[in-house]
């Protein structure tokens, strides 16, 4: 059994069997306050791919983000985390001045042994049937081989092997870009961007927070890591000389920066009020549970948060460029400009004295704005 079905058409249905209006009116309410184009529910009882693919805006090109597998709690949890996360993917790659769109997808299911190729070819096969536009690409849970597989059933993915004419694993490239923001935030707070002597935590070490741990220690910057699986945090404590920490000591740490690299919603209303940190900046998607209310509080308690969709851009960057035929020099450059993007958002910050959060949505969202009104003049 293999079939795609329409959110908005889901919805009715569920109105039809069950009466429940207010249900309905609130998800759609919610996809009109996100400005959300479509959302699509993927389902393939053979092979047991239960998917939802998010299209937020294609305003400036194909809206492009990756996939993500994770065992949710529940759909509604799912579908939350992939309302969210194609919003901020939009965002992306507007401040990065990229000509794409905001898109993501999650699959429901463990990563560590519910994927096979079955399940991501006939995954494929739906993101075929939108017809370009949507483009995915690795994320949580999901690696190049399964962008191969996917491949094989539609041109519209990116992120896989080089040896088959891809970019690769992203997460070089993404980390880089987090650190580049974490200087620009250096810079602000301590006057130089020079970051040996600064202390950071890194909360997740997966392959961008690892390879984030090599780039800080080769800056001579002590860094304290964080991770649920515990042979992996020794292991790269051991490899990079870290420091490991348990989950519950982090946000007490007396240290610069705290790099969340992990899940989103690290930083909330319970542990803002613990941190002593100065800056925020790390890899991790939407890290603020609450945009305005968490990015108020930061502004209050004078700790600078560097927007997790701007700084984390490398990695969209990464697909951009296999898209467009970008060799690794070209890559770089737009990887770098991260650097100053950051301290536009927090020179707008300041100016206007919002959230940096805030100010790098102005910035995105008046970047649309302005291309919408160049298509519709033509």
């Amino acid at each position: 059994m293999f079939f795609i079905v329409s959110f908005a058409a889901c919805l009715i249905n569920t109105f039809l069997m069950t009466g429940n209006s207010s249900a309905v009116n609130s998800i759609l309410d919610q996809l009109s306050a996100l400005g959300h184009k479509k959302v699509v529910f993927c389902n393939d009882p053979d092979t047991g791919l239960k998917a939802i693919i998010a299209i937020h805006d294609t305003t400036l090109g194909p809206a492009l983000g990756g996939t993500r597998m994770w065992s949710y709690a529940t759909e509604n949890e799912a579908l939350q985390d992939v309302l969210r996360l194609s919003r901020s993917m939009t965002y992306k790659a507007a401040i990065t001045g990229l000509n794409l769109g905001g898109g993501k997808a999650v699959i429901i299911g463990d990563s560590r042994k519910g994927k096979s190729e079955a399940m991501m070819r006939s995954y494929g096969r739906f993101i075929q049937n939108l017809n370009g536009e949507y483009i995915t690409a690795e994320d949580l849970g999901t690696t190049t081989k399964d962008m191969e597989y996917i491949s094989m059933e539609t041109k519209h993915v990116t992120g896989v092997p080089e040896s088959i004419g891809g970019m690769g694993d992203p997460s070089p490239t993404t980390a880089k870009g987090v650190y580049l923001g974490i200087k620009a935030c250096v810079k602000e707070v301590f006057g130089t961007d020079i970051l040996a002597g600064r202390s950071v935590v890194v909360q997740g070490i997966g392959n961008v927070g690892e390879q984030l741990v090599e780039l800080l220690r080769k800056d001579n910057v002590e860094v304290f890591i964080s991770d649920i699986n515990e042979e992996k945090l020794a292991e790269v404590a051991r490899k990079y000389k870290a420091k490991p920490v348990s989950a519950d000591k982090i946000f007490g740490l007396d240290a610069d920066i705290y790099a969340p690299c992990a899940l989103g919603a690290t930083v909330n209303e319970r542990t803002i009020p613990k941190m002593k940190f100065a800056i925020i900046a790390g890899s991790a998607n939407n890290q603020l549970a609450d945009e305005q209310a968490n990015g108020q509080l930061l502004l209050e308690k004078n700790i600078l948060f560097a927007p997790d969709y701007l700084i984390n851009a490398g990695g969209l960057i990464n697909c951009y460029s296999e898209l467009t035929g970008f060799g690794k020099k070209r890559t770089m450059q737009l990887t770098e400009n991260i650097y100053e993007a950051t301290r536009n958002v927090i020179r707008l910050s300041k100016t206007d004295n919002i959230p940096t959060i805030l100010a790098a949505n102005r910035i995105a969202e008046q970047r649309i704005i302005d291309i919408k009104k160049i298509k519709s003049s033509f």
